[in-house]
């Protein structure tokens, strides 16, 4: 089993999918849907459709009978509290988290457990037990990855189908024997494995690294297109801001954590209201620039991302749903305290992270399941720090060292939500993530990358190793560090 083979085991099975060199475009790291987990929701539910279709393309559809769902590893250990349950069931009745009414997700999933039937690809109907159909296998995992999850299609003949997913981080899934799971394979300008190989083409081309992306995603689309789908994830991205920041209670899951940002974000505007996004934000840039107002704004900022999370609201993965509060974050900071927030100073951010991300794809993982938080938060602090940098006017040296103290100084932290929520530690890391990303900016742009000592691509090498010999408990399990210190864990975490 995956849980208990040695390191090198690991290595070598995630080996063939690493080496399998991938093509990332920014909408793979960036990608709209319904937390709380890209790993565990997104994941799952996109593994779900694609289930469907290949009952569809087989033309079974009509010949299903019954159906069950078979969750591994993390998936089962956590799959509760990250909604991966769910995720599944709205997957295979033909609903899409892009699309789907955030504030149907409980009546619906309600509906098919008091009914106990389930509409397969929304057109299907087939009966259908939560308790004898969903089976959390929370003993056993598959080689591959830890998010594992098999659907079986039980068929009027007497013949079934069974296919077998892993949800591998950032909503990223891959089926079974197959290793492509990014955008169409197109013919890259400036093909981009590593940090070094994006310093070799931003110094043969003199481009910054937000033009060097966008001129490899011409390769998928017009230009158009591509800034027209940035700053639509930017607008999710702003929406789900100032929803979190609006919105009062606790959240679910029987943690009974309250929410902060709308609190916040009452006391920082003296209890004065604003109806829409713009007047809200003048507001806030009305009240100065101390540099206590402004921290106490970044942390807001990300709280209200990660509680809308938690609650299955829409968010956009940045590069995970775990961490998809640092970039807004900090990217609604640059917006509102250095005057950013022009359309093509928001895809540059967007275009950058964006590659700073996918270099730690290739090279380690976006995954807490296979990683822990320094997969999740760290990651996505250095896509920030990188951003804000080439924002700010750095280099593209200093951007790459701005990721770098990013990520050193989150290596080796753990992932270990309490009751499988991702709630605690998970909603205040998006806060430290962020400000570090802002203090790495301003290190780096002060700072002559001649002198560093350490290179991006040595860090997400470090990472890479520090994942493999962390202790799988440490892993989205809640089977260790604060999820058994605390006595509110769920009974099967």
């Amino acid at each position: 089993m995956f849980l208990d083979c040695p390191k090198n085991m690991i290595l070598i099975a995630f080996y063939k999918y690493r080496m399998s060199k991938e093509q990332i475009s920014v909408f793979d790291m960036f990608k709209i849907g319904i937390g709380p987990s890209s790993s565990h929701t997104l994941g799952p539910w996109r593994a779900a459709q694609q289930f469907t279709k290949v009952l569809q393309d087989k033309a079974v559809l009509d010949m299903v009978e019954s159906v069950k769902i078979l969750l591994y590893g993390s998936l089962a250990k956590t799959g509760t509290g990250h909604g991966t349950d769910i995720a599944v069931l709205l997957g295979l009745s033909g609903d899409d988290p892009v699309t789907f009414d955030v504030n149907q997700v409980t009546p619906k999933v309600e509906h098919i457990k008091s009914v106990h039937e389930l509409r397969l690809a929304g057109t299907h109907l087939i009966p259908f037990s939560y308790q004898e159909d969903l089976l959390f296998l929370y003993s056993e995992s598959l080689p591959y990855h830890p998010n594992a999850v098999t659907f079986q299609a039980f068929l009027k003949d007497g013949k079934a189908l069974s296919e077998t997913y892993y949800s591998i981080g950032g909503g990223f899934v891959v089926q079974e024997n197959e290793t492509s799971n990014t955008s169409t394979e197109v013919d890259l300008p400036f093909p981009v494995d590593t940090a070094q190989d994006l310093l070799h083409w931003c110094r043969k081309t003199g481009l910054k690294i937000s033009e060097l992306v966008l001129e490899n995603e011409y390769a998928w689309r017009e230009e158009k297109e591509t800034r027209d789908g940035v700053l639509n994830i930017y607008k999710t991205i702003y929406e789900c801001i100032y929803r979190g920041c609006h919105t009062a209670g606790t959240l679910p899951g029987g943690l009974n954590v309250e929410r902060r940002a709308a609190k916040l974000n009452h006391r920082l505007l003296k209890g004065r209201t604003y109806q829409d996004y713009e007047s809200w934000i003048d507001a806030i840039k009305a009240g100065g620039e101390n540099f206590q107002y402004i921290l106490d704004w970044v942390s807001c900022f990300a709280l209200a991302v990660n509680e809308e999370n938690a609650s299955f609201g829409r968010v956009v993965t940045a590069p995970t749903n775990g961490a998809s509060g640092v970039i807004p974050a900090v990217l609604q900071y640059y917006i509102t305290f250095h005057h950013g927030g022009s359309d093509d100073k928001i895809i540059q951010f967007i275009l950058t992270a964006s590659e700073i991300g996918s270099i730690f794809k290739k090279g380690a993982t976006i995954s807490a399941a296979m990683g822990g938080c320094q997969a999740e938060i760290g990651v996505s602090s250095a896509m920030a720090a990188g951003a804000l940098t080439e924002c700010l006017g750095g280099s593209q040296r200093q951007v790459l060292m701005a990721a770098e103290i990013a990520m050193e100084h989150h290596l080796g932290l753990t992932c270990d939500p309490i009751g499988g929520l991702v709630q605690i530690p998970c909603i205040e890391r998006n806060t430290m993530g962020a400000i570090k990303a802002i203090t790495a900016a301003q290190l780096a742009l002060q700072s002559n990358p001649d002198k560093a000592k350490v290179s991006l691509d040595a860090v997400v090498k470090t990472m890479w190793e520090t994942a493999l010999d962390m202790n799988v408990k440490y892993k989205e399990t809640a089977d260790g560090g604060l999820a058994v210190q605390i006595p509110l864990s769920l009974p099967e975490c």
